[in-house]
């Protein structure tokens, strides 16, 4: 089989794929099972059932999911409580399913599919019951996913859970059916999903979508049918209400979030840590926090004893916890966020919000229960305090302003606040990359030169965030502790992925337009070698990566390695061949 076959071959496998579909293959593209989670009275937490049936979770992965899917005891949640978890998926197992493939290739980076961890949307109820021994009637519904689209699916749990409580099973086959007919997640598709008897309308966001007031705008309009419900977002929270009693510290926790500073957010109820947790990780878009976190974590998780180690360093984590043991348990994290109850959205912001220190933390251990919210830290920000963004939000609050319009305010202030940050080393990414003139065909591939944090500092000056920005600081020192975060890796490792997967498609384009039957006349046997099995890695490039690379550039590439293969002498075409 010659190259062409295998691109050729290579598109014709991906036809058949897209054509091939098995039952639950829908299913699986967006979600990994149901679970339903009942109380007992002798096991505590149990997996009463998972659904579809031949979906295979290992214990580790039961053993967590049924203690995250109820809340902690003393949070006191009667009737019905909605929250998401995130787990980590044990290794060894299936990999990642083959439509997210192409759905991360095109996806924006903060939205990608994770091979490495589920998320858990939960719709716990919990009613008095006195035919049940204990009294209550607890159970939950958990929609198990590696998907992050809070939004989507935390509606998606509160159709399904309410109908299985008073139909039962059949009436999560019957859901769980509805969901494997649904379309693929196709970035930049706007799509109309039907469950149970209603549709819901979400778009899901593209790569090449332009961000505006931190949302992704659409690239384009696509007429649709008429749905029930129109959901606005995928993914998104509720920043401002998730941070409404500590607004006068959040350009501080942007701080921490970016330079991934391991942090615990403590609050009465697992649906107002997870929305406080998802909101922190949301604060540097469309920068990917890389660390890890975790929505709701409990003393039951299997990572317990590895969040909560006082022999070494506290990891980079964000953790969002209930129980008041972690008082005591996290003493030593050297960022608290305590989320008291939150008071009316209408009113400003409490004066008792003052930031406190991290040794302080005893006052949590006498006073579980108290409604103040605070900050405690020993962190010194970098950058001086917005106080316009603070005005703004607080004369809106004061002014009955709703809460979207304050949710669009500030995360259309932390989205330009974070690319001031990333443009100067979107900039000087730029720069590390050589002429488009100075690629030549008869050479390798050129590569990016390499990230010089001293170089990029130096530009800092006068071509920093500040152009951007109106807000004054250390802009160097904290590039400086970015340079030493995951955050910066995962940014630092795309990109570099990204060009130099360009240099190889301006490379390929440069060879294809060259005379090489030409060029080859006066060469060596071993330099036409080398030309052949330099092209030869360049249609093995194109194949794998056919959504970049023009047909165009391919068929001649073909064409040339046809010319100069026929040129040689007999004995080494030959040799070529074989």
């Amino acid at each position: 089989m010659d190259d062409r076959d295998q691109v050729n071959e290579k598109h014709l496998d991906e036809d058949q794929q897209s054509t091939t579909v098995l039952p639950w293959d829908r299913f699986s593209n967006w979600i990994h099972c149901c679970c339903v989670v009942t109380f007992d009275l002798e096991l505590g937490q149990a997996m009463e059932l998972i659904y579809p049936g031949h979906v295979k979770l290992s214990d580790k992965e039961k053993m967590n999911i049924c203690y995250l899917s109820f809340p902690d005891s003393n949070s006191g949640c009667m009737g019905d409580t909605q929250f998401h978890f995130r787990i980590r998926q044990c290794p060894g197992r299936k990999p990642t399913v083959k439509a997210h493939n192409a759905y991360n290739r095109d996806c924006p980076i903060t939205l990608q599919s994770e091979s490495a961890y589920y998320y858990g949307f939960v719709y716990f109820r919990q009613t008095k019951d006195r035919t049940i021994r204990r009294g209550y009637f607890q159970k939950s519904v958990v929609l198990v996913t590696k998907l992050p689209f809070v939004a989507l699916f935390s509606q998606l749990v509160s159709i399904i859970a309410p109908e299985y409580f008073d139909n039962g099973e059949p009436s999560l086959e019957a859901a769980c059916h509805d969901i494997d007919q649904w379309p693929d997640p196709i970035p930049g598709d706007t799509l109309n999903l039907p469950i149970m008897g209603t549709v819901i309308q979400v778009r899901v966001p593209c790569r090449s979508d332009r961000l505006v007031g931190g949302v992704q705008a659409k690239s384009q309009e696509r007429h649709t049918i008429p749905a029930h419900s129109v959901l606005p977002t995928l993914h998104e929270v509720d920043i401002y209400s998730a941070f409404h009693s500590i607004l006068p510290h959040v350009q501080l926790l942007w701080e921490l979030v970016l330079i991934g500073e391991p942090v615990v957010v403590m609050a009465a109820s697992p649906s107002v840590t997870c929305n406080c947790v998802q909101a922190l990780i949301n604060m540097i878009t469309p920068l990917k926090y890389c660390n890890d976190f975790r929505p709701y974590f409990t003393i039951h998780d299997s990572e317990f004893k590895e969040f909560t180690t006082r022999t070494q360093a506290p990891p980079p984590v964000i953790l969002g916890v209930t129980n008041p043991f972690f008082a005591k348990t996290l003493q030593h994290w050297p960022h608290i966020i305590r989320i008291g109850e939150m008071g009316g959205l209408g009113t400003s912001p409490k004066p008792l919000n003052k930031l406190k220190k991290a040794a302080s933390l005893k006052t949590l251990d006498s006073k579980p229960d108290q409604p103040e919210s605070c900050v405690y830290t020993q962190y010194k920000s970098f950058l001086a305090k917005d106080k316009m963004i603070l005005k703004r939000l607080m004369k809106g609050s004061q002014s009955k302003r709703p809460v979207e319009a304050q949710n669009a305010i500030l995360r259309r202030h932390f989205l330009e606040l974070t690319q001031s940050f990333m443009i100067p080393l979107e900039r000087y990414m730029a720069s590390l990359m050589p002429l488009q003139r100075n690629i030549s065909p008869h050479k390798g591939a050129p590569l990016l030169r390499q990230f010089d944090p001293e170089e990029f500092l130096q530009t800092v000056e006068h071509s920093g965030p500040q152009l951007t920005s109106g807000i004054k600081g250390d802009w160097e020192a904290l590039y400086r502790r970015f340079f030493r975060s995951p955050n910066f890796e995962g940014w630092y490792y795309q990109r570099q992925r990204e060009v130099n997967q360009k240099l190889q498609v301006l490379h390929m384009e440069a060879l294809s337009n060259s005379n090489l039957v030409e060029w080859i006349r006066d060469k060596e046997e071993v330099e036409i070698v080398d030309l052949i099995l330099r092209i030869k890695e360049k249609l093995k490039f194109a194949i794998n990566n056919h959504t970049v690379v023009q047909q165009e550039s391919v068929m001649k590439l073909q064409k040339h390695l046809e010319n100069i293969v026929s040129a040689l002498p007999d004995d080494l075409q030959t040799v070529i061949k074989t």
